[in-house]
């Protein structure tokens, strides 16, 4: 089975990592895509593990799409009826950028792909599905590119970045995605003591408390809302049994602390609460502090945060720059023998933390420019002169 996952351009490092370490095969970078293969219950098992991916399409045929006649000729040789019932309702999606250089606009590729679907059910069998844009069964997307067009299937349903857990409120909340990628990329593998000694809402620390008990994130996902499910070809059977296979796969107790801690108690409050919406509240400790206060909970492990910036922390630049010092004192001073992966907005003052990173990893938070900032704490690490 032929497979693509997407995820925004500066992640996909840690989905081809994600990929590998699952058993994906045939690896083949995109843009802002990972194309592989998968064997059918690896298919299924995937929608249940990826953390960083945010949809995943299966691929039907890449055909020549020079013309809408062409384009409309190749789609109408896919025996559509035999992909999805007719009495689920569907939705063509275009993506690509011929439109720039002269070709089809996204319009055109929709109809196109539509009417051809539509064709194909009315030659075999008279009837035709639903063409429904609000809430469809099946949706197919149709890639565009150089007079060619690809058509996949979307089998993610809504986006796999919404885990179900994330409480509204906070001003400045990770997507679950990123929170994840940040994991990866800092190499958190669950077996490290974890502290987000500024957790905010908690996606960094829930994130990595699922990682640290081996849950998929979407374990809890209802009945049809992975639209695979909609298939003629889905297999109910693997699917059941490949989900208790997971279930099974998780862990009793994480093999070390996952810790979460503020200096705001309301922030503190509502990432407890998505934690208890995850149910991984159990594995996590939280508590209410400055990150200058701040312990670690054990000898060695893995500090990893995101810093406030702008309106959470006030106007002024010298408050901005006063704490990014306290930060850098703080992990010299407490945290000897741990690594820290500190996201940073890319126009923060945050060579004022003082410690030269071991690496430097340029992500977008949202539309936030921001660098991942990896530190070594060793015990001769020393800090850089303030300008």
């Amino acid at each position: 089975m032929r497979l693509i996952a997407t995820c925004p351009e500066e992640t996909k490092p840690a989905l081809a990592i994600e990929l590998r370490t699952l058993g994906a095969t045939d690896l083949v970078p995109g843009y802002r895509a990972v194309a592989f293969e998968a064997t059918d219950p690896l298919f299924y098992e995937l929608h249940l593990k990826l953390r960083t991916a945010s949809r995943i399409l299966r691929v039907i045929k890449e055909m020549p799409a020079k013309s809408p006649e062409m384009l409309r000729s190749q789609a109408r040789r896919i025996r559509w009826h035999e992909v999805f019932d007719v009495q689920h309702g569907f939705m063509v999606e275009s993506l690509g950028a011929d439109a720039d250089s002269g070709g089809m606009a996204p319009k055109q590729v929709i109809t196109q792909v539509r009417e051809s679907i539509l064709d194909v059910f009315e030659r075999n069998g008279g009837r035709k599905p639903t063409v429904d844009v609000s809430e469809p069964k099946v949706v197919v997307v149709a890639h565009l590119a150089n007079g060619r067009c690809m058509l996949s299937l979307d089998t993610s349903g809504k986006s796999l970045h919404k885990r179900g857990y994330r409480e509204q409120g906070h001003p400045a909340p990770l997507k679950e995605t990123l929170a994840a990628a940040i994991l990866i990329l800092a190499g958190y593998d669950g077996t490290q003591a974890f502290l987000d000694p500024m957790c905010g809402s908690g996606t960094l620390a829930i994130e990595a408390a699922t990682i640290a008990v081996r849950k998929a994130p979407r374990i809890h996902r209802k009945k049809g809302e992975f639209y695979f499910e909609w298939l003629k070809d889905f297999d109910r059977e693997l699917w059941r049994t490949t989900q208790d296979r997971v279930r099974a796969e998780k862990l009793e107790v994480p093999p070390a602390p996952v810790v979460a801690s503020d200096i705001d108690a309301s922030f503190v409050a509502m990432a407890q609460k998505s934690a208890l919406k995850a149910r991984v509240e159990k594995y996590m400790t939280f508590s209410t502090c400055r990150f200058q206060d701040v312990e670690p909970p054990a000898e060695r492990g893995i500090l990893v945060t995101n810093l406030p910036y702008g309106d959470r922390i006030g106007s002024s630049e010298g408050d901005v720059r006063q704490l990014y010092e306290e930060v850098g004192d703080t992990l010299k001073k407490k945290f000897s023998g741990w690594q820290a992966a500190i996201l940073a907005a890319a126009a923060s003052p945050h060579k004022a933390i003082g410690l030269k990173p071991s690496r430097t990893i340029a992500l977008m938070n949202g539309s936030i420019p921001c660098k991942l900032l990896l530190f070594e704490l060793y015990a001769g690490s020393r800090r850089m002169p303030r300008a």
